[in-house]
């Protein structure tokens, strides 16, 4: 019933994602659903898993449900599944959930999608900071750096400018020896031309 989520991790991993996101609406509350790659300090609780979920209520972000999932099923409880998304107990709980899992996997889209919603791309930046141990309120990026001998830039950080400044990233797209900085004031920002003119000058 979820197994787009297969394909939909082979796509992250042939474009270099980390995370991807999508919207999912059941009984009239819309969810934003962010997937994820177990890649660096990211581990799989599950051995089975294949991705990483965070489900966030649109209208109450703070009401929030992480877990892991695989190609039939949310690797979580029965309980706090139904407690999350308002199932209503029953006798023939099990029919429920799979009506459930059915409704659920005609959302999961097969590739990564091509825009994402400002609320999308927030709530993915504060996500990549937190594993990359970065300011989730660093977001205006000022400069580019050659990091030190033998360290690449991080998935994270990659993923990160593709959201924020996807024509600077593809200009550094091949050198994976650059890393984007970014600052939480947004008069630090800089436009390409002049990260370009500063990195160039160096």
């Amino acid at each position: 019933m979820l197994s787009k989520f297969k394909q939909l991790k082979e796509d992250m991993e042939k474009n270099e994602w980390t995370i991807t996101s999508f919207l999912f609406t059941y009984k009239s509350i819309k969810y934003v659903v962010l997937v994820g790659r177990f890649i660096d300090n990211v581990k799989k609780r599950d051995p089975y898993a294949l991705v990483k979920l965070d489900f966030f209520k649109a209208n109450n972000l703070s009401c929030t449900l992480s877990a892991e999932a695989n190609r039939t099923r949310i690797l979580i409880d029965a309980r706090t599944l139904r407690e999350y998304f308002g199932i209503e107990y029953s006798e023939n709980l099990g029919d429920i959930l799979i009506q459930f899992y059915k409704r659920f996997g005609e959302f999961i889209p097969d590739s990564v999608p091509l825009q994402f919603s400002k609320l999308e791309i927030g709530l993915m930046i504060k996500s990549l900071s937190k594993s990359d141990s970065e300011d989730p309120n660093k977001v205006y990026c000022y400069k580019v750096r050659r990091n030190p001998k033998g360290q690449m830039r991080s998935f994270f950080n990659a993923d990160k400018t593709k959201l924020l400044r996807e024509p600077l990233f593809n200009y550094f797209k091949d050198d994976k020896t650059i890393s984007f900085c970014y600052s939480a004031d947004q008069n630090d920002e800089n436009d390409d031309a002049t990260i370009l003119y500063n990195f160039s000058n160096k």
